[in-house]
């Protein structure tokens, strides 16, 4: 028997990468509803997206998931990336390319965002480095209508200057903290898929 979901198309597998990243957008930004963690615990274990990497890591997601309850979760949450000053957790690009918080990272990222006609919604308080933000641009590059954005060429660009310098060293941060248990097996699926990401990048060049 094959694990793997079984990908019929390549629309069907861009269609199962923009989920993921629309996935990680809304676990990163915010506590999870009770909808989405009603959700992960009756997910499949197989993984949402093909390939045997993302195999493991998307299983010890949803028996994280299945092992807390929704106010454990949202307790990790607040305490790695919320409350008043420095988080525990970091999860802006900026901070592990340059060292700073509003630094040059995040005025090229904003840079590119008008190029691409994208700019962040008012009512959002964080800055477009947030690992959220940055997911949630992935997943309109993938999914999105407009093909002069919305293609393989941009995706590439866009993950290989904005993503990928830096979200795995958050994962790891995020997988050593004692704090850490959703969200380590979360981090340990990021990685994967951000190296699987990676790898089918490499395959364009």
């Amino acid at each position: 028997m094959n694990n793997a979901i079984p990908v019929s198309s390549a629309l069907d597998e861009e269609t199962a990468r923009a989920e993921v990243y629309g996935l990680l957008a809304a676990l990163y930004y915010a506590p999870p509803s009770p909808e989405l963690m009603s959700q992960l615990r009756v997910a499949v274990t197989e993984a949402p997206a093909a390939g045997g990497f993302l195999e493991e890591p998307w299983r010890e997601v949803v028996a994280a998931a299945r092992a807390m309850d929704d106010a454990a979760v949202a307790d990790e949450f607040e305490s790695l990336f919320g409350g008043v000053g420095k988080p525990e957790v970091y999860v802006f690009g900026s901070h592990y390319l340059s060292g700073f918080l509003n630094e040059k990272p995040l005025a090229q990222l904003r840079s590119d965002l008008a190029v691409l006609g994208l700019a962040r919604d008012e009512a959002m308080p964080e800055t477009e480095d947030h690992v959220a933000y940055l997911c949630e641009v992935m997943r309109y590059l993938i999914a999105g209508d407009d093909v002069e954005v919305a293609n393989l060429t941009q995706q590439q660009k866009f993950f290989t200057t904005h993503l990928q310098p830096w979200v795995p060293q958050l994962c790891d941060n995020l997988a050593a903290h004692p704090k850490a248990r959703f969200y380590a097996a979360l981090a340990g699926f990021t990685r994967a898929f951000i190296g699987v990401e990676a790898q089918g990048f490499d395959m364009l060049v």
